[in-house]
């Protein structure tokens, strides 16, 4: 990470996970490592936050012992990299949320418990939703599932590890998330929240990779819980911003938008939030799980468009 980002580790991190050693794959730390962390500026600039909730890469012993599946297996959930194409919200004025822990452990983007019963040995409580359209994918909270469909894990869970993962890593999350929501609200007037993601192009893909040769499936799509979650001038300025560049953007298909979308986005009470989701074709190789020299120039482009959308007029957020 660039020094002159000024990365700041939020004080409340450290009330997340202390997992075992880090299991010995690319971009595993070695050290244990807090549930979160913030890369926060020196002062904030722009009416922004931003949210990587699916680029942790830190695999504990424990969860890897549980789990059927080797680390580069469980990888193929992450969003690899998002972290690193938004790392330079700090030094722009920005601040950045980061889990740390990996999706395939916990999804933040899911309500507390969204959880399969078929994956725990014991009951569970009446107030878990164990039947969402996630869950049902078996994508809940706890997924039973990576990416490609393989199954996670070698033995049921109990219900308890359910509770100690939320109290860990999603409650603390969430409370340092909201608490930048806020204070960006409270200094600025009003907040904008980006959830940033990524798109495995095998969901996505109607065409050869990359698309900006003559691909017809979005590179970005835009997911603002179809005119819910923040003010049509924030996604519209957003796509229009993308199209000039030469991206194929997608608006609320096939991703409208997660529970971080729809829980935080609320336009009258001048709180927008738009998830963007960048097909990962652009700026990696998905099966190798490295970086392309692209994401170099998507960071750019990212930054750009963070500028573009700090800089709306207030007047112009006014919800329909």
């Amino acid at each position: 990470m660039d020094a002159s980002f000024d990365a700041q580790r939020d004080p409340g991190a450290g009330t997340g996970p202390a997992p075992d050693k880090a299991a010995p794959a690319a971009d595993v730390p070695a050290a244990d490592v807090p549930a979160f962390e913030i890369l926060a500026p020196q002062s904030q600039r722009l009416p922004l936050v931003l949210a990587s909730p699916h680029s942790g890469n830190a695999y504990s012993a424990a969860f890897l012992a549980s789990s059927r599946l080797d680390a580069r297996a469980l990888r193929k959930s992450e969003d690899c990299f998002v972290d690193e194409i938004f790392a330079f919200a700090p030094g722009f004025g920005v601040p950045l949320i980061r889990a740390l822990f990996p999706r395939a452990y916990l999804d933040v983007n899911r309500e507390a418990y969204e959880l399969d019963p078929e994956m725990f040995a014991d009951p569970l409580p009446a107030y878990v939703n164990t039947r969402s359209p996630r869950v049902a994918a078996g994508l809940g909270t706890i997924a039973r599932v990576v990416a490609n469909g393989e199954d996670i894990y070698k033995a049921k869970l109990r219900f308890a590890e359910a509770l100690d993962r939320v109290n860990r890593c999603y409650t603390p999350y969430h409370n340092a998330l909201r608490r930048l929501v806020d204070d960006t609200r409270s200094a600025f007037g009003h907040a904008l929240l980006i959830d940033c993601h990524s798109m495995p192009s095998a969901s996505i893909a109607a065409s050869g990779k990359g698309g900006r040769a003559g691909g017809n499936h979005p590179e970005i799509v835009l997911g603002d819980c179809y005119g819910n979650a923040c003010a049509p001038a924030v996604i519209g300025a957003a796509e229009e911003y993308l199209r000039g560049l030469g991206y194929a953007v997608s608006r609320n298909n096939p991703y409208a938008g997660g529970y971080t979308t729809r829980h935080y986005g609320r336009p009258r009470q001048g709180i927008h939030a738009l998830q963007i989701e960048i097909a990962r074709d652009l700026y990696m190789d998905e099966a190798a799980l490295t970086r392309l020299p692209y994401l170099n120039v998507l960071a750019r482009h990212m930054t750009e468009l963070v500028d573009t959308l700090g800089l709306l007029p207030p007047h112009s957020l006014e919800p329909r």
